[in-house]
C-alpha cells in the first residue's frame, strides 16, 4: 500500500447501504487507512455498526420526496440542513476521498465533499440507479456499479463495475462447496423476504408448501419471517407436517446458503449478490413497490442468465407455487444448471475492488 488516506464512507439509511459500505470500510481499515463512517442516525445503524472500531459521524437525514407538498418542502430543508452540518464537520476533518453508497444519507456528505473539492465515488447496488445516485452522479469522480448494464441507465464518463461488497464471513464461506441434496431426500428451501420480512411471502408460501406436501413432496424449509408473527407461520407448517424452521432473523446466513437447494426470496441487490456467490438457484418475487421497480430489473438479469426464475407478486398464488415446486423437484438437473449459472454471476471480491478504486482516486 502507498500513502495512508483519510476516507469517509457515507452508508447510512438502510441495511442495503450500511452492510456493503461497512464491508468496504473494514477492507480499507484493514489496509491501514483512517476510515470514518457517515451515518444518518437510523435505528438499524446502531446494531449494524456495533463492532466498528473507527470514528462515526451522524448527519440526520430523510428520504427524497417528489412533487409539491408540505412534506417535500420539509424534506428539502432537512437535506439542506444535513448538507450544512456535513460541511462544518468535513471542514474540520477533511477526507482525501469520500465513498457514498447511495440513499438520502449520502446527500449531505457528498454535497459537502463537492463544495470542498474533495473527490467522491458513488456506488450503485441495483441495476437501475436510485434517486440519490442519479442526482449526485454528475460531479462524481467515478460511479462504481454492481451490474455492468447499469451503464445503459446512467450517463457518466467513468463507470466501473466493482460488484456488490459483501462482509468477510460471506466472502470466506462462499468458497466452500454447497452440500448436495441427498438422493430421495427432501427439497431444501429457504424463504426470505428481506430484513423486515414480506407479508405476502409469509402468507402465501406456507400454504403453498403445505399443498405441495399433500402432493407427496418431501420438503425441508427454513423460513425467515422478519418482524412478522413467527408462531402463526410455524403453525401452518406443523399442521401440514412440513419440516420447517421459522425465524425472525438468522445472523449466520452463510450456513443457510450452504445447505439449501432453492431460495425463494425478494430480489434486492444484496440478496442477489449473496445468492450468486454461493451459487444458489432461486425463485425471485420482486417487491413491486420498490423505487423504479428496481427489484424486478435485478431479478430479470438473473433470469436472463438462467440463474433464477421470476414471478411477479401479483401472479403469485399458492396453487401456482405448489405446481412450480413439484416441477422443479422432479427435475433436479434443472436446479443444478441454475446453480451453475448463478455461481458464474458471483463476485466475492467486490469489497477489495471497491477499496482498490478508493485508493486510486484518493492518490494512495
Amino acid at each position: 500500500m502507498g500513502e495512508k488516506l483519510k476516507i469517509g464512507v457515507a452508508c447510512g439509511g438502510t441495511g442495503g447501504h450500511i452492510f456493503p459500505g461497512l464491508a468496504t470500510a473494514n477492507e480499507l481499515a484493514g489496509r491501514g487507512h483512517d476510515v470514518t463512517l457517515w451515518l444518518a442516525g437510523k435505528d438499524i445503524e446502531h446494531e449494524s455498526v456495533k463492532n466498528w472500531q473507527g470514528e462515526i459521524i451522524t448527519i440526520p437525514a430523510e428520504g427524497f420526496q417528489f412533487g409539491l407538498s408540505l412534506r417535500s418542502i420539509r424534506t428539502v430543508f432537512r437535506l439542506f440542513k444535513a448538507y450544512r452540518l456535513a460541511l462544518r464537520k468535513m471542514k474540520k476533518q477533511t477526507p482525501d476521498v469520500v465513498l457514498a453508497m447511495g440513499s438520502y444519507a449520502s446527500f449531505g456528505p457528498v454535497k459537502a465533499a463537492g463544495k470542498l473539492h474533495i473527490p467522491y465515488v458513488l456506488h450503485e447496488a441495483n441495476l437501475l440507479p436510485g434517486r440519490a445516485v442519479s442526482l449526485l452522479s454528475h460531479k462524481a469522480h467515478t460511479v462504481a456499479v454492481s451490474f455492468e448494464k447499469t451503464s445503459f441507465y446512467l450517463k457518466h464518463p467513468n463507470i466501473v463495475k466493482t460488484g456488490m461488497p459483501l462482509r468477510k464471513e460471506i466472502q470466506l464461506a462462499c468458497k466452500k462447496p454447497r452440500y448436495a441434496r441427498v438422493a430421495d431426500g427432501p427439497l431444501r428451501i429457504m424463504i426470505m423476504g428481506g430484513s423486515r420480512g414480506a407479508q405476502v411471502l409469509n402468507e402465501v408460501l406456507p400454504n403453498a408448501l403445505a399443498m405441495a406436501t399433500e402432493k407427496g413432496m418431501k420438503l425441508s424449509v427454513i423460513h425467515i419471517a422478519g418482524l412478522q408473527d413467527v408462531e402463526t407461520i410455524k403453525a401452518i407448517y406443523d399442521k401440514a407436517g412440513v419440516d420447517a424452521e421459522v425465524h425472525h432473523f438468522i445472523q449466520k446466513m452463510e450456513d443457510v446458503y450452504l445447505n439449501i437447494d432453492l431460495a425463494i426470496s425478494r430480489s434486492g441487490a444484496a440478496t442477489c449478490a449473496e445468492l450468486a456467490v454461493f451459487g444458489v438457484p432461486a425463485l425471485l418475487i420482486p417487491y413491486p413497490h420498490a423505487v423504479r421497480n428496481h427489484q424486478m430489473s435485478n431479478a430479470r438479469i438473473l433470469q436472463d442468465s438462467g440463474a433464477a426464475d421470476v414471478v411477479a407478486q401479483e401472479d403469485l398464488t399458492a396453487t401456482w407455487l405448489r405446481d412450480y415446486l413439484v416441477s422443479v423437484s422432479e427435475k433436479p438437473g434443472r436446479l443444478e444448471r441454475m446453480g451453475v449459472a448463478m455461481k458464474k454471476r458471483g463476485q466475492s471480491d467486490a469489497a477489495q475492488h471497491l477499496a482498490d478504486l478508493l485508493e486510486k482516486v484518493g492518490g494512495a
